[in-house]
């Protein structure tokens, strides 16, 4: 098999952290009942539930897109509207499924700067019509961390929250990167879900050491009435379910949920770190999860290309770096090393070299 560098481009690039291996393979000795009626899904959802403190519903799916889009659609009518950032992942990259799962209903987008959703945002989308034209705002989602790695604190989720209750309106969190969250601020899931005032929340595995799989909690459980068809009828539903739960044990029990989520966040920080003193490499958001975002020239952004690095640029045209479970420290030094590299090449270089009118530099 051929080694490949580790890559920073996604955390979806990492594999299963032992913790959550060794607990599929246990699950994988002899025969368990089928459909999520085994002991390895009993267990995983009082897992869930002895970490949150409360007796919530909880249900798995295979990923982060049917997990928003059912919990979403639980939540709303066809002619409901769901409020949300500009560049929440359910606005910008789940292919309309929301919409499709919900049979219509309708995302009202806020305009934001940094991904995060205000109250005022939500109160001018909420009330500009009542009238019976106009789709009716039925749930406030938002994304923990945000799209751009920031991390909503207790007082600003209660905050939103305040203003759903005020409004008739339920709170939904996209946690794709929830223990993130939770590390970043030092608190307990509960203090940043349901005791915050969160409906519903969608709990992210696969991008914090699962193979597959993520965890929907309805903190409010009359919304998760027949929830379980929905599922069925969605194809999440696994006829093998213990082996999409099972992990989960791993991942909870020994605590590795936590530990993944801070050492990814604490490899973020270093990257940050080292290039902090650049000129022409800057920072687009405050480092506070596991993703950084550098604005930088396109002539470095080139030459990291060259150089064999991989990432993307779909927010503002920035580099996203993010760190998984497994990200290695030296790695990330690598990458620092090649960025500060890059950059003072290009610091370095004639600005009018180019006949494009791009600097002249050497990869």
């Amino acid at each position: 098999m051929t080694d490949h560098p580790q890559q920073f481009a996604s955390d979806n690039y990492a594999g299963i952290c032992p913790e959550a291996m060794e607990a599929l393979t246990i699950a994988n000795q002899g025969h368990a009942r089928a459909y999520g009626d085994d002991e390895w899904t009993l267990r995983a959802a009082d897992a869930l539930r002895h970490l949150f403190e409360t007796p919530c519903e909880v249900f798995f799916a295979f990923n982060g897109t049917a997990a928003n889009s059912l919990a979403l659609a639980a939540m709303c009518q066809s002619y409901h509207s769901v409020i949300c950032a500009s560049c929440a992942h359910v606005e910008t990259d789940e292919c309309g499924a929301p919409e499709f799962f919900s049979n219509g209903s309708k995302l009202l987008v806020a305009p934001d700067t940094d991904g995060k959703l205000t109250p005022d945002a939500v109160r001018a989308l909420a009330t500009s019509r009542s009238d019976i034209h106009f789709p009716k705002p039925r749930v406030v989602t938002i994304t923990q961390p945000t799209e751009t790695g920031q991390v909503y604190t207790v007082d600003e989720i209660r905050a939103l929250s305040a203003l759903c209750r005020e409004l008739g309106l339920k709170l939904y969190m996209d946690g794709a990167r929830f223990a993130h969250a939770c590390a970043a601020l030092g608190c307990s899931p509960a203090d940043i879900s349901w005791r915050a005032g969160v409906d519903a929340l969608c709990f992210g595995g696969t991008k914090n050491g699962l193979g597959v799989g993520e965890a929907i909690l309805f903190f409010d459980t009359s919304l998760a009435v027949d929830f379980d068809y929905r599922c069925k009828q969605a194809g999440q539903l696994a006829s093998k379910m213990r082996f999409l739960s099972a992990p989960w044990i791993g991942l909870l029990d020994s605590g590795a949920w936590l530990r993944n989520a801070d050492h990814g966040n604490r490899c973020a920080r270093q990257l940050a770190d080292r290039i902090s003193d650049l000129d022409d490499v800057t920072l687009m958001f405050p480092v506070e999860s596991n993703a950084v975002f550098l604005r930088a020239p396109e002539e470095v952004l080139d030459a990291l290309r060259c150089r064999g690095w991989h990432f993307y640029t779909f927010i503002g045209g920035g580099a996203r770096f993010m760190f998984a479970w497994d990200a290695d420290p030296h790695r990330v030094d690598a990458l620092a090393a090649d960025i500060r590299g890059a950059a003072l090449a290009y610091a370095a270089a004639p600005a009018d070299a180019g006949a494009d009118g791009k600097r002249v530099m050497t990869a």
